[in-house]
């Protein structure tokens, strides 16, 4: 091997290799995705470890959304819930991944199993910590509910996830759409969107409102296939400003939909589940937002230093995700049984209690960063060629398995009533789900 192809060949060691990759990124690239896909992330996280409070109250660990107790609260989901962010960079990143691959009849047979695996395959080592704690935790005598209860706080996340593989699954319908339509196909979408919303609640059909799980997230979405493809779209960034904020205004002013951009317990109405047109309002205006930014975030991106640490976050982003709320439940069960409660007895939402929050996140961080450095290698994409992939069918039917098992932890945790007191068939569809999209079974 010759010096030069030596020096080509990627280096092993995450950081290493994301530094190899950052000196090798083409201008052309559109580096400001990765960037804020890492920010709402970290949005995600940061909201879920301020605003869900574990205290000590009578003597028992409870937990306490805050959204329930501080109103005021509600105006920060604002700022919080990125979904529509997650949504928007996903459709601009599947839209050229998908544009790329049906170039090549192989590779457009291999896309969906390929694009599902680093989705699919860290959701594995999670559900099945989760499965054994429980099976333990039942023998030890913990309660059915109690398993149920703090296995649902930890996997609640995957809730976006299910949601997310569905639509990456429509992609080839949804870009066949775009192809067919264009920007319009968005415009038809949120329209759908909002005549859903009109009926639901004019008409008092609320069973209705849960196909806005598709016109709102897949509008979302599209968009991201039109940002793809625009030539100047910095030019439209007020104008969804402007349009997602009048929207805004007419929803909770005018027709009195929720401030919060997150479920609140106890209350009548949700804005994301299922999801409602706010959703896309609060949307609109974090794309035009985005929008705005991109060209400075381009320019702060050719630092090599700092798209490296871009690169590797973006690395380990699904691990991040998955086992964020697990770092929070252990750090608060030691602090609660191991250590008399030290720091859990302040009713959340006082001075005191805002003053010590810095305090916990670094200690939910210190426990996270191990079961990232030791999961992330389940996000490494797959190393079969893509011959050896399998089919688009394959991988569907796999992935719909999974999100059978993934929604169900979502809604009810783990516990289950039987002998080992967790819910084995949830745990086998997710396991075997995977298996299933990301294997090939027969020879083409």
């Amino acid at each position: 091997m010759t010096q030069k192809h030596a020096s080509d060949k990627m280096p092993k060691g995450l950081f290493a290799a994301a530094r190899w990759a950052a000196e090798r990124t083409p201008d052309s690239r559109n580096r400001a995705v990765d960037l804020y896909r890492a920010i709402a992330i970290s949005f995600v996280i940061l909201g879920h470890w301020l605003l869900v409070a574990g205290v000590i109250r009578d003597g028992e660990l409870d937990f306490v959304i805050l959204l329930a107790e501080q109103p005021w609260t509600h105006f920060a989901t604002w700022l919080f819930q990125v979904m529509p962010v997650f949504f928007f960079v996903g459709g601009f990143s599947n839209g050229l991944s998908w544009t790329s691959a049906r170039k090549d009849p192989v590779k457009k047979s291999a896309w969906a199993s390929s694009r599902l695996s680093r989705l699919l395959k860290p959701t594995v080592p999670v559900v099945l910590f989760w499965a054994v704690a429980g099976a333990v935790a039942h023998m030890l005598g913990v309660s059915v509910e109690l398993i149920s209860n703090a296995s649902q706080a930890a996997l609640v996340p995957v809730w976006f996830l299910a949601v997310y593989i569905i639509m990456t699954m429509a992609v080839p319908a949804t870009m066949a759409l775009w192809d067919k339509m264009g920007i319009a196909s968005v415009g038809v979408l949120a329209l759908g969107a909002i005549m859903v919303d009109a009926i639901a609640f004019g008409a008092d059909q609320g069973w209705l409102r849960w196909s806005n799980y598709a016109f709102v997230w897949l509008a979302v979405h599209q968009l991201g296939y039109w940002w793809g493809t625009a030539e100047r779209p910095k030019t439209w960034a007020l104008g969804f400003v402007a349009l997602g904020c009048v929207w805004l205004y007419v929803l909770i002013v005018q027709f009195g939909f929720p401030v919060a951009m997150v479920s609140v317990p106890g209350a009548e109405m949700s804005n994301t589940r299922p999801p409602t047109t706010a959703m896309l309002a609060v949307g609109s205006v974090q794309i035009g937002v985005i929008l705005l930014l991109t060209d400075l975030a381009q320019r702060w991106l050719q630092n090599v230093k700092i798209w490296t640490w871009v690169i590797v976050f973006n690395q380990m982003i699904m691990s991040i995700y998955l086992w964020h709320m697990t770092a929070l439940l252990i750090v608060v069960g030691i602090t609660a049984y191991v250590f008399a409660g030290v720091g859990l007895h302040e009713a959340p939402g006082t001075g005191l209690w805002w003053a010590m929050r810095p305090i916990w996140v670094a200690l939910f961080t210190a426990v996270l960063v191990p079961f990232v450095l030791i999961f992330v290698v389940f996000e490494a994409g797959s190393k079969t060629t893509a011959d050896m992939r399998p089919s688009p069918w394959q991988a569907m039917f796999g992935a719909v398995m999974t999100c059978a098992g993934l929604v169900t932890m979502a809604m009810v945790g783990l516990g289950k009533e039987n002998a080992i007191g967790v819910n084995w068939l949830a745990v086998g569809l997710v396991v075997f789900g995977v298996f299933v999209a990301t294997r090939r079974f027969s020879a083409r």
